[in-house]
């Protein structure tokens, strides 16, 4: 996000909300990207956020806003870089939509920690389809169990009928607004994840799921979001330690995890992107530095194994001493061999020493920390991998949850690999020196 140096010293104001619900599955990412192609159709610029690290509800969100999201995150980013997105945002938009994560007051931070402290409006999504009165009760204790909360009111999901709907409105104290109900429909209802793999790109049909969304919200959509002003932040700027170098980026469907914010992190730094597929390619780009980020390569098996012209010159770029950064999908396709969760072992890059394979239930996931010797950055982990390395590790991540456990980072040469995804922004400084190229 690039703006002309006036808009960084004014206020902004923008409609605002953030979307939340009482659990996952409600229905959060089906309303956010409602209501962003509903604005869209009407002529306004919308600008969306997810809650939290996660990469693929931000897919579906860049599809019905038209628009990279961003994660805004008061741990991992921190406040003052949140508030800075905010702001870049209000700029040039009519409307910024917030999707929360997890329940509205999972985690910490929360959403609500989130919309509390930036000053967002909520509105909670309450999935009602099996519930009566409870729905009234449900709402009552989103809405009152955190004092100076701003709660813009409940929107019902998945309802099964008018007379249903009049039920839950009715069941709400008279305090609290109802924003109506979307009906229970297969039309625009999006799949929920089985083991996370749901891309946007897998979705059958997405924008016209999506138009449809926006369709049977608009006559509900008045007064949702509400005026927010938006301060600006004095922030440091980024020294441009990355001038003149070429980073080539894994993009394509095997490596998809990419932060927008990072790429604008190495953007910012002075560096160069070029972007290659490790499935369709058969060469890296010219580029001093090589940024392989997460994804799902467990599902590109054969079509990866099948590249050997992009194994070799991905051992030829690190036989040269080039810097390599590698984050989870990114690692696991370095290794000798990744099972997929049939079990069966498939030879792949070889450059990392070790073996994984796939398993039913998450291995580990959560915000980390990572003191390196370039500096400390924080990101999440987030996988289903399980890895056998005879490697030593030089340090291991330090988990922000309590009774979380580690993960180990590995260094060979100017390789790094670990199963965390690093947030750039949390020290683009350390960033800088490990893309940058040897001297």
């Amino acid at each position: 996000m690039e703006y002309a140096l006036e808009a960084y010293l004014m206020p902004k104001v923008c409609d605002a909300l953030l979307v939340a619900a009482p659990a996952s599955g409600q229905g959060k990412t089906t309303v956010t990207a409602a209501l962003a192609a509903w604005h869209v159709s009407q002529g306004r610029r919308v600008r969306v956020f997810k809650a939290g690290p996660d990469f693929l509800d931000p897919m579906v969100l860049e599809r019905a806003s038209g628009h990279p999201v961003y994660q805004l995150d008061l741990w991992m980013g921190g406040e003052a870089h949140c508030r800075a997105l905010l702001h870049a945002a209000a700029a040039e938009a009519d409307v910024v939509l917030v999707e929360g994560v997890m329940g509205l007051f999972d985690g910490t931070p929360s959403s609500a920690d989130l919309a509390q402290t930036l000053g967002l409006p909520v509105l909670a999504v309450i999935d009602g389809a099996a519930m009566a009165q409870t729905f009234g009760a449900l709402a009552h204790g989103l809405s009152s169990y955190r004092p100076g909360l701003q709660f813009a009111g409940v929107l019902a999901n998945r309802v099964g009928s008018a007379s249903h709907a009049q039920m839950l409105q009715d069941s709400l104290p008279a305090h609290l607004r109802w924003f109506g109900a979307l009906p229970r429909s297969a039309d625009y209802t999006l799949p929920e994840r089985h083991l996370g793999l749901v891309q946007a790109s897998e979705v059958e049909a997405l924008d016209e799921r999506i138009a449809r969304a926006a369709q049977a919200i608009g006559p509900i959509v008045e007064g949702m979001a509400s005026p927010v002003t938006f301060q600006p932040v004095a922030q440091d700027a980024i020294p441009p330690l990355l001038a003149g170098v070429r980073i080539a980026v894994a993009r394509d469907a095997a490596f998809s995890f990419l932060y927008a914010a990072n790429l604008d992190t190495l953007r910012a730094l002075g560096a160069e992107l070029c972007f290659f597929s490790p499935l369709a390619d058969a060469a890296l780009p010219d580029a001093h530095s090589l940024y392989l980020p997460g994804g799902y390569p467990e599902l590109h098996l054969q079509t990866l194994h099948a590249n050997q012209a992009m194994r070799d010159a991905i051992h030829a770029h690190h036989a040269q001493g080039k810097p390599i950064v590698a984050e989870c999908g990114g690692m696991l396709a370095l290794l000798d061999s990744l099972a997929a969760h049939d079990g069966v072992p498939v030879p792949l890059w070889g450059l990392l020493q070790g073996t994984a394979a796939l398993q039913k239930r998450f291995v580990n996931m959560g915000m980390h920390g990572v003191q390196l010797p370039e500096g400390t950055l924080r990101g999440h982990s987030f996988h289903h991998a399980r890895m056998d390395s005879g490697m030593a590790a030089m340090a291991h991540t330090e988990p922000q949850r309590k009774n979380g456990h580690g993960e180990p980072v590995y260094r060979a040469g100017r390789l790094h690999a670990s199963f965390l995804h690093l947030y750039f922004a949390s020290n683009p400084q350390a960033v800088a020196q490990l893309f940058a190229p040897s001297c």
